[in-house]
């Protein structure tokens, strides 16, 4: 069942527990995304960024959905750029769009943010937004503190974008850490008593499960998961290109001696197992397990 983004976040606000958000970026990856739901019976968020064809990957949402019809599901923008890029995703079938304006000062955030939620909510697509600034793993050490989100500000925020999660800034980084995370689970209590909506976690690759386990237990309730996946995608299929012998010579020619189809296909299987199975565990550990 495809549905509002915030209709899953406010029922795990409720429960407390997270729902974890999966980048995709092929037929494979979303197909992952249905069965590691299914298989714990757990809701599921599938993300995607205006990088990968997003058209394509609503199709493929929309034909899975009716083949793991009991998969509680919402089809996310991720990190959408700008008002244009929001409403392509509600044109295609997305049920919620992130707007990302959170290098902007607070005024201009509120802004072009309230301009999104003014179009998304009357079709029935939950929006989120983003306040402070979650930034990269290869700066950390620079820019952990600088974009740290502000209690008194979020409770402004919520009340005048009226957006439906709120993505804070608590000490995660997107893609790989430089250095070791250090999450202020202080500061994200008092986020959590600030405003009365889902509050979200971007950045949640290589935090590790302490910390994602107790920033549920503290008050986030969508964790984003894209390095984590990706990685456990290229490994997977790695290993199984690493076990089957020679495959290039010098010059880069083919030379694998076996059914080509079926290298092909079953190395993109296996890099699906490996995404699907790193995606369970993250659902189990968010406690995501018979919440659909």
């Amino acid at each position: 069942m495809l549905v509002s983004m915030d209709k899953l976040l406010n029922k795990a606000k409720k429960e407390t527990y997270a729902v974890a958000s999966a980048n995709v970026f092929n037929d494979r990856s979303v197909k992952a995304c249905f069965e590691a739901a299914e298989s714990l019976n757990a809701p599921i968020i599938i993300s995607a960024t205006s990088y990968v064809p997003m058209e394509e990957i609503a199709s493929l949402v929309k034909y899975y959905k009716d083949k793991y019809e009991h998969v509680s599901v919402s089809l996310n923008l991720d990190h959408g750029a700008d008002f244009d890029t929001a409403m392509r995703a509600v044109r295609c079938g997305f049920t919620s769009v992130m707007i990302d304006k959170s290098t902007l000062p607070f005024e201009e955030n509120i802004r072009y943010v309230k301009e999104v939620v003014r179009a998304a909510h009357p079709v029935g697509v939950s929006v989120e937004a983003e306040l402070g600034h979650v930034g990269k793993g290869f700066e950390y050490d620079k820019t952990r503190d600088s974009g740290l989100t502000r209690p008194e500000e979020a409770s402004e925020y919520v009340k005048r974008t009226e957006v439906d999660a709120l993505a804070v800034a608590v000490g995660t980084s997107h893609g790989v850490y430089k250095g070791t995370p250090k999450l202020d689970f202080g500061l994200l209590k008092k986020l959590n008593e600030a405003v009365d909506i889902p509050l979200v976690l971007h950045g949640g690759s290589g935090t590790g499960d302490d910390k994602l386990r107790k920033a549920v237990e503290t008050g986030i309730q969508k964790v984003n998961l894209s390095t984590d996946l990706s990685s456990a995608y290229i490994k997977s299929a790695g290993e199984y290109i690493n076990n089957q012998g020679e495959i290039f010579d010098e010059q880069m020619n083919v030379i694998y001696k076996g059914n080509r189809t079926v290298f092909v296909n079953t190395c993109l299987d296996k890099g699906l197992k490996g995404y699907k199975d790193l995606l369970a565990h993250y659902m189990e550990l968010f406690g995501g397990r018979n919440k659909a």
